[in-house]
C-alpha cells in the first residue's frame, strides 16, 4: 500500500477524532449547564372546612411546616413548591378533605432508581384555634403556635418549636433541636431526641418520657407528676417543683444530673455515679457510701451512693449516672 493511499484511507479517521475532540467542550458545557439548572417555585393556596375541634395532618419529604391559629372553622393551606424545572412536575402537593379531617402530603414520583430529591415544598397552615394537628417531615423545621387541641410533632432532620400549644402529646427529632414552650396539660408527653438539645420551659403534665442519645436536656419551670428520662450523652437537669407521690427516674450514661427544686414537697432519694460525686442542700436523714472502684481517700472515690430522707419523703428521686456528677440543689 502506497503512503497517498494509507494517507487518504486515515483522513476520514482524523477528521472524525478532530471533530469528536473540538465537541467535547461543547459536550462537556451543556452538562455543566444541565448541573445548574434554574429553579423555580409555585404556590398553592387553599382553604378547606374542617370545623373548630377538627384533625389536620402534614406528611412532608423536604420542607419546613409552619402551624398558627386562625379564626372561624376553615384550614387555610399556603404551600409553596421550590425545585428544578426538569423535576418539578414531578412532585405533588395532595389534600385529602373529610368531614371533620384535612390530610396533606406532599407526594414525589420516582425518577428512575434513586426518585427525586431536587423539589422541597414548605407549608405554612392556619388551623382553627382548638383543632389537633399531626406534623411529619423528614427534611425540614417543624413549628406550631397556639393550637389548643392535641399536637404530635416529627421531624429527621430539623427542629421541632412549640409555643403556646398546651397539649403536645408527642416530639421528636432525629437530628436537630426540640424547643417546647408553655406545654401544660394533664396528660401524658413523650419525647425523644437522637442528636439535639431538649428545651423546655413552663412544662406541666402528669407524664413526661424521655429518650435522648446525644444532646443536654433542659427543663426548666417544670412541674410533672411522673419523669422517666433516660440519656446516653448528655446532662439531664430539671428546675421546678416535685409533685407529692410523684416518681423521678433518670438514668444518664455520660453527663450531669440535676435537680433545682422551689417547694417544700419532702422525698426520698436514691442516687449513684459510678465515677462522679452526689452532692445535696437539703438536710435529712443520709446514708452515704462509696461508688465501686480503687478509692482515692477516705471521703473520696471514682463514685458515690446516696440514700436520704427529705422531709415527709412522699415523692420519690431515682437519679443514676456512669459518668458525671448528681446535685440536688435548692432554688
Amino acid at each position: 500500500m502506497t503512503l497517498a493511499r494509507t494517507a487518504a484511507l486515515a483522513a476520514p479517521v482524523l477528521l472524525l477524532l478532530a471533530s469528536e475532540v473540538q465537541a467535547q467542550p461543547v459536550q462537556l458545557a451543556r452538562l455543566y449547564q444541565g448541573r445548574r439548572e434554574a429553579e423555580q417555585s409555585e404556590r398553592i393556596s387553599r382553604k378547606v372546612r374542617v370545623g373548630r375541634d377538627g384533625r389536620v395532618s402534614v406528611s412532608n419529604v423536604s420542607g419546613d411546616i409552619t402551624v398558627s391559629t386562625i379564626g372561624g372553622d376553615e384550614v387555610s393551606i399556603d404551600a409553596v413548591k421550590h425545585g428544578t424545572r426538569s423535576a418539578f412536575d414531578r412532585v405533588t402537593v395532595v389534600i385529602d378533605d373529610r368531614p371533620g379531617r384535612v390530610d396533606i402530603s406532599t407526594e414525589y414520583s420516582r425518577i428512575g432508581r434513586w426518585g427525586n430529591t431536587n423539589v422541597s415544598v414548605d407549608y405554612t397552615i392556619g388551623v382553627p384555634e382548638g383543632a389537633s394537628v399531626d406534623l411529619k417531615s423528614v427534611s425540614g423545621t417543624v413549628r406550631v403556635s397556639a393550637v389548643k387541641g392535641s399536637v404530635r410533632l416529627q421531624s429527621i432532620s430539623g427542629n421541632v418549636v412549640t409555643a403556646g400549644a398546651p397539649r403536645v402529646e408527642f416530639a421528636k427529632t432525629v437530628s436537630g433541636n426540640l424547643e417546647l414552650n408553655g406545654v401544660s396539660f394533664d396528660g401524658d408527653l413523650s419525647v425523644a431526641v437522637i442528636s439535639g438539645t431538649l428545651r423546655a420551659n413552663g412544662l406541666k403534665a402528669r407524664s413526661l418520657d424521655i429518650n435522648s442519645v446525644s444532646g443536654d436536656v433542659l427543663l426548666r419551670n417544670a412541674a410533672c407528676e411522673r419523669v422517666s428520662a433516660r440519656t446516653i450523652s448528655g446532662s439531664f437537669e430539671y428546675a421546678g417543683t416535685l409533685a407529692r407521690n410523684g416518681r423521678y427516674d433518670v438514668a444518664s450514661h455520660s453527663g450531669d444530673v440535676r435537680f433545682a427544686l422551689g417547694d417544700g414537697t419532702g422525698f426520698e432519694l436514691s442516687a449513684g455515679s459510678f465515677s462522679g460525686s452526689v452532692r445535696s442542700d437539703y438536710a435529712g436523714t443520709l446514708d452515704i457510701g462509696r461508688g465501686r472502684g480503687r478509692g482515692r481517700g477516705p471521703n473520696r472515690g471514682p463514685g458515690q451512693t446516696v440514700q436520704a430522707t427529705i422531709g415527709d419523703g412522699s415523692a420519690r428521686l431515682e437519679l443514676h449516672t456512669f459518668s458525671g456528677n448528681i446535685v440536688i440543689d435548692k432554688r
